[in-house]
């Protein structure tokens, strides 16, 4: 392990500079994928790669990948990075934290000289989450052969707008197949978005993998009718009948322990003061450690769905539309992280992630794991997302020692094969 430390007033000054891009008047980001605020995000980071020399590789689905060169230009490359999109209510710090502490990292070891056995690589995943096109990590899912790209380029947001169309129009489609990219370790530093470590006065969470989690996209239709003429007993109200499946939804979620399960998106039309709700679209998400529970939980919404519908006279249509399972991270990743941790004289906490993020499909590829920095008050997908700039600094410090680590590791471990 190297002396070497990073910059946290210029990580600091990046995260404010980006956080302008897509800025509300709240103090959030609305950065939504593939709208002109992320295209101005992609120029961005593309800028700050070009200024370090390092070549840019971009896949058609739009995963950017920057590489810096190592010492074995033979070796697969070491990643870190995650995401530059938000939530409509988006914070300063979800996702953009990860690309830009990888940054850093690469900033520290250009101005000290220093190069790394494999070349290092820097990430930024298309659509992680998933606010604008369903289902959430596509870029990265894409990229692992989960879903094709003829899926992604068809999914739709609320306005009828495609993932495809809309990623050639802000003209971040590159020539790379989906897939195509490879490395042999990623590393995603990542706020928590939970209250755990700033409750326990942790500074870093070792994350050991990532709970299941699936998604559904459910449609109840009844029919539009004016609301004085129709009488209640000839009504078949859509709205009623989401109301039944949300309260449900919540009853089944907690009665698995470990559960959660959330509607967070309703449109309702035709959304009229005085017209009965025809249709009344939403999503499921639902996620447990075990996949055996969320079979369960499943099959049990499944039946809610219909038992409403039939009670209100609806037609219904529940399509899962994503699938995760639950994630283990490698072993050996997580052990660089604590050893990158240990250097930096940092205290740990190990952790499961509650949230999905690209590293579950980079896992399924190739050796992967997380670290966590605290979240103020444990919110994110919000506004008043925090995390002080030192412990922004504390995350990409690890960050830095684990890559430099991991790196170690292999070098010893190809110059005893070598011996041998």
């Amino acid at each position: 392990m190297t002396n070497l430390k990073i910059d946290a007033a210029r990580l600091w000054d990046s995260l404010m500079e980006t956080a302008a891009i897509g800025a509300t008047p709240d103090g959030g980001i609305a950065r939504l994928s593939l709208t002109d605020h992320d295209r101005r995000a992609r120029d961005w980071l593309k800028a700050q790669c070009d200024a370090l020399g390092m070549a840019m590789i971009v896949d058609e689905v739009g995963n950017m990948f920057a590489v810096r060169p190592g010492r074995r230009p033979d070796l697969a490359p070491i990643a870190m990075g995650s995401h530059l999109d938000t939530q409509p209510t988006g914070g300063k710090f979800d996702g953009v934290l990860g690309v830009l502490a990888g940054l850093e990292v690469l900033r520290t070891l250009d101005e000290a000289g220093f190069q790394t056995e494999a070349p290092l690589m820097l990430a930024n995943w298309t659509n992680e989450e998933g606010s604008r096109f369903s289902p959430a990590m596509l870029g990265s899912g894409i990229w692992a052969g989960a879903y094709s790209r003829d899926y992604g380029d068809s999914r739709t947001d609320a306005d009828g707008d495609s993932f495809g169309a809309s990623l050639d129009r802000i003209g971040w489609r590159g020539e790379a197949k989906a897939g195509s990219v490879r490395f042999g370790a990623m590393f995603e530093l990542h706020i928590e978005q939970g209250p755990i470590l700033e409750a326990e006065g942790r500074q870093i969470g070792v994350v050991q993998g990532v709970q299941g989690i699936r998604w559904f996209d459910l449609t109840l239709t009844g029919t539009a009718a004016h609301t004085g003429s129709t009488p209640m007993n000839l009504r078949r109200n859509a709205l009623v009948g989401m109301a039944q499946v949300i309260e449900g939804i919540d009853r089944i979620a907690r009665s698995h322990k470990d559960a959660v399960g959330t509607i967070g998106f309703l449109q309702v039309s035709p959304n009229s003061h005085n017209v009965i709700p025809g249709a009344a679209r939403a999503t499921v998400d639902l996620r447990h450690p075990e996949d055996a529970v969320l079979d369960r939980m499943e099959t049990e919404i499944a039946a809610l769905v219909v038992e409403a519908a039939v009670v209100n006279g609806l037609d219904h249509r529940l399509e899962r539309v994503s699938r995760t399972a639950p994630v283990v991270f490698d072993p050996e990743c997580i052990a660089s992280v604590r050893a990158g941790a240990a250097a930096a004289g940092l205290s740990t906490r190990d952790m499961i992630s509650g949230a999905g993020h690209d590293a579950v499909h980079a896992a399924a590829v190739a050796p992967t794991t997380m670290i966590f920095v605290p979240s103020k008050g444990g919110l994110s997908h919000n506004p008043a997302e925090y995390t002080r700039s030192e412990e922004c600094a504390a995350g990409a410090q690890v960050l830095l020692g684990a890559v430099l680590d991991y790196d170690r590791r292999k070098a010893e471990r190809r110059q005893e094969a070598r011996q041998d």
